[in-house]
């Protein structure tokens, strides 16, 4: 609530200039003392690990999730899709909702989501509740990402404010290789129940913590118009039929009839909501800001980057399955993962520097490129120990960079205004998902053809004529001459095993092939990145020196 000249306060205490919020929908900065200010960076902490593991945790275990429910690989998609759909749109809608109705509303909400979400999955409810649970999940997680941030920034001086912002985003990301370290311990009996309980035991902590310690009020303004109500479902149906082309082509392969018409209809709803946004008076989406060419080149960077970084969700991942690792072979690979995330995220924080934000985004892309690279040496005897290393750079990397892309966006937005504030959350966010799904996909896709061409190759050569490749069949075949009487039934069991090893070696060479197409596209971004850089430099060209007012000007409002 306000007084009579319009300044905010909570009870009989009236907020300092300096302690009003920044705008409608974030909360007030009074100055804690200091044991207040601890509550609020540990619950911050808290909440934006709690936010991250409810993706971390569906993509280590959605294989046994689809053996629990019986799922068949695309329905297992569809619920990938359910949560990347839901999580990506909402941070614009979340946004308006603050702004309408409050931080402390706003909290609730997002509580009941979470608590919803992890509540129904205790119990055995089904597939399509399972949808439901997992698009729920993926608001609540929108939500607590943005919570985290919120208590995080309330804990930091007014100087350091906006490290709260870059510790929220970098504590979901070290969630997920914490949730894969931490999987095994949960499913060792093979039940996905302690899964379920994890999950719902995170949220009620989190709904407690929420509530010992609340959020400062913060002002509210009338932020909804009717033509939302419009707009939103168009662009939110465009993209979660963006989720499901990428997700589900993969799956049932990209010649699937319906994947076609899927995009199609996607560009169709996301350019109807564009069109209507760019002639509206007060836009929910900046369309002219987005599709500048600042802006674009921002979101293409960020999305290249989630691309590039694919190579460890798909590539490593995917090269330790094929030659045999699970879940329990790879639990020291995630915790030394999750230790250089957040590595990476600390670093990140003290090497920033807002008069070069595109330094740290250089640094990493030349990581990727050289992990990338240096892993194109596998066989069917590489272990994760042998992966250390390189996929420990590319965790490092994959946070690295969000410091100064985050910064560079949000100065972006703040040159304009408060009101676009909503438009640069909405361009990061589907950056990062849409650019992480499409990533998978490409490299997926690559991969399959990279394996069938190995086969081939393979397969030119394994004819009983050869003397080495008969040696081996007889070989195998004796293995089994011991359980298998018929000596020509044991012979094809040898020849099948041969088979199956040479499969096995040509998936192994075609993830050297993912490997090498990333170090080279790594390294062609790098060297473009760099050479402009680079010019910049010399000539004393800052491109974010207007954007750089602006930071100023803000901090300086903090300090008076």
């Amino acid at each position: 609530m306000t007084d009579d000249q319009g300044r905010l306060r909570d009870g009989d205490y009236i907020f300092k200039t300096h302690e009003q919020p920044f705008m409608p929908g974030s909360p007030a900065t009074p100055d804690h003392p200091t044991l207040r200010r601890v509550g609020y960076l540990l619950i911050g902490v808290y909440l934006g690990l709690a936010g991250g593991f409810q993706n971390g945790l569906l993509i280590a275990n959605l294989t046994n999730l689809q053996g629990s429910l019986a799922l068949t690989p695309v329905e297992g998609g569809w619920v990938t899709v359910a949560y990347n759909m839901t999580n990506a749109c909402m941070s614009m809608l979340l946004f308006k909702a603050r702004q309408q109705f409050g931080i402390q509303r706003f909290v609730r909400v997002a509580m009941a989501c979470l608590l919803l979400a992890n509540f129904v999955q205790l119990f055995d409810a089904g597939y399509t509740m399972e949808l439901i649970a997992r698009g729920t999940s993926g608001i609540a997680a929108s939500c607590l990402t943005v919570l985290a941030m919120f208590y995080l920034m309330q804990g930091m001086p007014a100087k350091a404010r906006l490290v709260g912002l870059l510790l929220g985003m970098g504590l979901a990301q070290v969630a997920l290789p914490l949730a894969r370290a931490v999987s095994p311990q949960l499913l060792e009996g093979g039940d996905i129940v302690p899964l379920f309980q994890l999950q719902f035991a995170m949220s009620l902590i989190a709904f407690g913590l929420v509530n010992m310690l609340t959020l400062p009020p913060g002002h509210t303004v009338a932020a909804f118009e009717k033509l939302d109500l419009l707009t939103f479902p168009l662009f939110a149906g465009g993209i979660g039929l963006l989720c499901a082309f990428l997700v589900q082509g993969r799956i049932q392969w990209w010649t699937t009839p319906w994947l076609g018409a899927a995009l199609a209809a996607a560009i169709v709803l996301i350019g109807t909501a564009f069109m209507i946004e760019s002639n509206r008076k007060n836009p929910m989406l900046q369309v002219g800001w987005i599709t500048s060419r600042e802006i674009v080149s921002f979101a293409l960077v960020g999305a290249m980057v989630r691309v590039l970084l694919s190579e460890q969700n798909f590539g490593a991942s995917g090269l330790l399955a094929t030659v045999g690792m699970n879940n329990d072979q790879l639990t020291t690979y995630y915790w030394i993962l999750a230790g250089a995330t957040f590595l990476g995220m600390v670093v990140s924080i003290i090497r920033l520097n807002p008069q070069d934000l595109r330094r740290p985004v250089i640094f990493a892309i030349a990581i990727i490129a050289a992990a990338a690279l240096l892993d194109t040496h596998a066989s069917t005897q590489t272990r994760p120990v042998n992966l250390y290393w390189t996929q420990a750079a590319m965790a490092f990397g994959a946070v690295y960079f969000m410091g100064g892309a985050i910064m560079e966006g949000l100065l972006r937005a703040l040159s304009k205004g408060p009101a676009y504030i909503i438009s640069f959350s909405a361009v990061f966010g589907l950056s990062q998902t849409l650019g992480g799904l499409f990533g998978v996909a490409a490299l997926s896709a690559y991969h399959t053809l990279r394996t069938k061409a190995h086969l081939m190759a393979i397969g030119d050569s394994l004819t009983l004529t050869n003397p080495i490749v008969a040696q081996a069949v007889q070989q195998r075949a004796a293995a089994y001459s011991s359980t298998i009487g018929d000596a020509s039934l044991s012979q094809a069991s040898g020849a099948g095993q041969l088979v199956q090893q040479a499969s096995r070696e040509a998936a192994v060479q075609a993830y050297n092939d993912v490997f090498l197409l990333i170090g080279i596209l790594a390294s062609l971004v790098f060297a473009a990145m760099f050479a402009q850089w680079l010019y910049n430099r010399r000539h004393g060209i800052n491109p974010l020196a207007n954007e750089l007012q602006a930071l100023q000007a803000m901090m300086s409002r903090s300090d008076s």
